[in-house]
Formats: C-alpha cells, sequence, structure tokens
C-alpha cells in the first residue's frame, strides 16, 4: 500500500509473481526450499540477506554434534528419496564408506553446516545478499487477486521488488541475554536470516513473539569489545577469552556447557594455562536435556496437536516447565567435562573453575583497572583479585543471599528468542496478534491476517507459543516444512504421518482406545 512513485522508479522488479517467498534462508527455510523442489509446478524463491548460508559459525568448535540424528536432515524425515538428504550428500562427497565406518548417529555440526551449503548453494531457488526491507501487501482487482510485494536490497544498494501469493518468514531467532549484561554486550558479528543490520549504537529491545523480550541488535562499546559477549560469537572471539585469566559462562544448556568445555581444555594438563572458568545458571542443577525414546515423542506431531488444543495461559506454564526437553545439556558433555575436572584434580590440585547453578545475575558493571589472575577475589567475592574486568552481582535463588563475583569477561549463553522484524513494520497492522504481542497460527502454521489480506503469511521457529517445544527443534523441520508446503500448494505434495507417537497426551477419545482428542 506504498505510494511514493519515485522510490518505486528505482526499484528493479521482478515480473514474476510467485507461488511462495521465504525470507530467510537458514535450516528451516532451507528445508522448505528443499521439498519445493520436488514440485516444479511451483514457482518459488528464498531470498536471505547474508552472501551465502551459514548456521551458527560461532558455536562451530571441532568435536561438537548436533543433538538430534542425521535422519534430522533437511528432507528426509518427510521425504526420504529426495536428492537433498544428508546421505545422498554423503555419497556426492564420497564420504559414505568413512561415514558408515563411523557408525555415527550424530554428525559432527561443522559436517550440518556444510551440508546445509552444499544444497543453499545448488537449488535455484535460493537468493543471496538480499536483504529484506519491506514486507507489504497489494490489493488487486477482484477477489483473491492481491498479493504481498516484498523489497529487498543488496550489498551494492540497488533495490528490487518480487511479489508473491504467499511468504513464510524463516528469519531465525536473535540472541537473549540477561538485562543487567545489555549495556556491556558486544554486538554479535552475525545477523539472522534475512533480517536488517541495525545501524544505530543503540536499539531498544523488541517484543519477542515467544513473549520473551530479545534486543533487536544488542549493543556495546569499543571498551568492552570481545569482553562481553552472546555465545553466538564465542568462536569468533575464543583465541582472545582463552588469554584471559577468568572468564565466566552464563546459561544452562547445551551451549552454555560446551563454552564451559572448550575453555576448560585451554588449561593443561594440570589446569594451567587458559583461564578460571566459572560457569553460572538460573537453573537449579546443570541437568541433562530428556533424551529417552518415550520422552523425545514430546518432538512429534501428536504432541503439537495436543498442545495447540490446550488454553493459552496453560500452554505459556508448559514451555516454561518443560525447559529440560529443549534447554538442557547432553549427557556425553556434561560427562566431559566432569572428565575435565577429574583430571584436573589428580594429586590433590584444586581445579580452576567453579559451578554455579541455582543463581541469578542481577547486576553488571565494568571496573577500572588491570585484568588480574582468576581464583578467589576479595573476602566476599571470587574472581580476580587486582581490580579491572567487570563485577556481577547475584543472588542465589534457594539461599536469597547475595554475592559478588569479579571477572575478565562474560559469555552470556542464555539462549535465543523470535523477534518481529522490522522489515514486517507496514504489514504489523494487518497481522491478527495475540494479548501478548504475539503471532497467532494455526495448524498449517498460517499466521491470521485481516480478511483484506487474501494471501497467506507463514512462520517457522516462532511458533513456541503455539505449538510447543519442537518449535527450534531440527526434529521437526523437514515435517513442518512438508506441512507448509501442502498448505501452500493446496493439495498433498508430501504425505504427512496421522500418528508418530505411542504415547496418548491427552484424555483417550473412548475408554481404551488410541490417539489423542
Amino acid at each position: 500500500m506504498t505510494n511514493d512513485h519515485a522510490r518505486t522508479a528505482s526499484i528493479r522488479t521482478d515480473p514474476t509473481v510467485y507461488d511462495l517467498l521465504g525470507i530467510g534462508i537458514g535450516p528451516f527455510n532451507l528445508s522448505l526450499a528443499a521439498l519445493c523442489d520436488g514440485a516444479p509446478d511451483l514457482r518459488t524463491l528464498f531470498l536471505d540477506a547474508k552472501p551465502a548460508f551459514s548456521w551458527h559459525p560461532g558455536l562451530l568448535m571441532e568435536g561438537t554434534v548436533l543433538q538430534v540424528p542425521f535422519l534430522a536432515d533437511l528432507v528426509t524425515m518427510a521425504d526420504p528419496t529426495s536428492p537433498w538428504s544428508y546421505l545422498n550428500y554423503l555419497r556426492e562427497h564420497d564420504r559414505m564408506f568413512p561415514f558408515f565406518f563411523s557408525e555415527r548417529f550424530h554428525i559432527p555440526r561443522r559436517e550440518y553446516d556444510h551440508y546445509c551449503r552444499w544444497v543453499a548453494g545448488r537449488l535455484p531457488s535460493c537468493r543471496f545478499d538480499a536483504r529484506v526491507t519491506e514486507l507489504d501487501w497489494e490489493e488487486g482487482e477482484g477477489a483473491g487477486a492481491g498479493v504481498f510485494a516484498v523489497t529487498h536490497r543488496s550489498a551494492d544498494g540497488s533495490l528490487s521488488r518480487v511479489r508473491a501469493r504467499q511468504v513464510v518468514l524463516g528469519v531465525g531467532t536473535q540472541p537473549v541475554v540477561p538485562e543487567p549484561l545489555r549495556p556491556l554486550l558486544t554486538a554479535p558479528s552475525s545477523t539472522p536470516p534475512g533480517a536488517p543490520t541495525a545501524t544505530a549504537p543503540t536499539v531498544p529491545s523488541v517484543p519477542s513473539p515467544t513473549g520473551q523480550t530479545a534486543p533487536s541488535a544488542p549493543t556495546g562499546t569499543p571498551a568492552h569489545d570481545r569482553l562481553v559477549l552472546h555465545s553466538a560469537d564465542y568462536r569468533t572471539h575464543r583465541t582472545r577469552l582463552a588469554g584471559l585469566d577468568d572468564v565466566t559462562v552464563i546459561g544452562a544448556g547445551q551451549s552454555g556447557a560446551e563454552v564451559v568445555l572448550d575453555l576448560l581444555r585451554q588449561q593443561d594438563g594440570d589446569g594451567r594455562g587458559g583461564p578460571f572458568v566459572r560457569w553460572i545458571a538460573r537453573t537449579p542443577a546443570f541437568a541433562p536435556m530428556e533424551y529417552s525414546k518415550i520422552g523425545l515423542e514430546h518432538f512429534t506431531p501428536d504432541y503439537i496437536r495436543y498442545f495447540r488444543a490446550l488454553p493459552e495461559q496453560r500452554r505459556d506454564q508448559l514451555v516454561r516447565e518443560q525447559w529440560q526437553l529443549y534447554k538442557g545439556v547432553s549427557e556425553e558433555t556434561l560427562a566431559e567435562i566432569h572428565d575435565e575436572l577429574y583430571e584436573r584434580t589428580i594429586g590433590g590440585t584444586q581445579p580452576r573453575a567453579a559451578l554455579h547453578p541455582g543463581v541469578t545475575v542481577e547486576n553488571a558493571e565494568a571496573l577500572p583497572g588491570p585484568r588480574s589472575e582468576g581464583g578467589p577475589g576479595p573476602e566476599g567475592t571470587t574472581g580476580p583479585a587486582d581490580g579491572g574486568g567487570y563485577l556481577l552481582t547475584c543472588r542465589h535463588t534457594e539461599q536469597d543471599e547475595v554475592f559478588e563475583v569479579r571477572t575478565s569477561a562474560v559469555v552470556s549463553a542464555t539462549g535465543y528468542a523470535a523477534a518481529r522484524p522490522d522489515f514486517l513494520d507496514t504489514l504489523a497492522k494487518l497481522v491478527v496478534w495475540d494479548e501478548k504481542g504475539r503471532y497467532r497460527i494455526d495448524g498449517e502454521y498460517r499466521v491470521a491476517l485481516d480478511p483484506r489480506v487474501t494471501g497467506a503469511l507463514y512462520v517457522q521457529n516462532a511458533e513456541l507459543h503455539t505449538h510447543g517445544v519442537g518449535a527450534p527443534d531440527l526434529t521437526l523441520g523437514a515435517w513442518r516444512a512438508a506441512t507448509i508446503l501442502n498448505a501452500a500448494a493446496g493439495r498433498t505434495v508430501l504425505r504427512v504421518p496421522e500418528r508418530a507417537a505411542w504415547t496418548t497426551f491427552g484424555v483417550p477419545t473412548a475408554p481404551g482406545a488410541p490417539g489423542t482428542p
């Protein structure tokens, strides 16, 4: 509904009207693009701001693996015959025999990233260097004649506009950090796929569709560069961090555990070298992720149907309660941390590490002076004793006691949350939001819109509040993409299972009957 003709004249317009256009090319929209490749009658296009595909580059450390089996690739759970499967990737790279002999079920993250790059680089529907700046609805003459108009900018500043009858948002999530750390935070070097780049030094927080608050662009100052950061940028700055005296990691999830493990391995066999490593978490324990075979049935279409039928208040409560289903740590990583600490204490030495569960950070401030050696600090504190670095005021939640931590650097491994992208501002008035400013999303991942909008807007990984803990999990990625594909095509392109779990999550429909309501 834009009437700026002068600006429109400078925009190159693609004459094609696409059936489905994706904004953002992370694993989830890439999965959809790969599955759409098997439906040649659909005209599809996927846009991303980055010059090429990349997936969590700050956490691609050697030795880290996916937390889901390799079958949860881009396509296999929906179409195992697709040429874009991980097994076909192995075949194309002559790695089938080495993979077979390795007996791996969980593959290296670096290889998963390379696999996705391989797919993205070969799908003609994927277009990179296309930063979306505006998404609008253009009404047409006659019923169903309207289209979405998507404006995007390339690195050279040129603008282009494409039109589509349906759009799917796969712009990823943004790092979330505790409020006290935000003024000190180093801005991540990577931007979620398809999202705009922040140009202002200070950007206010924006409401998240999950109900959390996520900064639209984490901010910081040059004085704190690389010393307070989100784990999304850890690998970029790990060499600098490894040379410090004391590093505090906040967050009890997988990313936090992997950062702690990597920093511990910077120490030598006697615990010397590398930084003193401190691990702080709000959770009452450094707990393993639920990974029992029956427990994993929470990541099935069956549980999604059950969850969606619950009242909104109960859904929100369940997401908070079920943190161990998607925010815990793999047992293997916890065991490796324990093994590193065991090695460090041979001969009675004390490990240069400390683990503090059940602790919240209430305040953080930068301290003047040089950073110093790690270990015990002044009375009532832990960390560097000679000033410099940062002072964290912490509260032990069960004892309700306050203590202070002095540290040379802070890595906030506190997860991610969906946030409303700036390019949605124009369309936002036509979106039907819930009471908390989140998307209303149906069973086919379609966002509720004003009745004037006859096209469909879908989302991926922005539905934690409506579809449950499986939203960010790769296990359901291909199934969700197939569900969206079928809805967008108006027919069954790929059959999706009616039942995938042994568990009956709700009241049986009849006494003794299997299934969920």
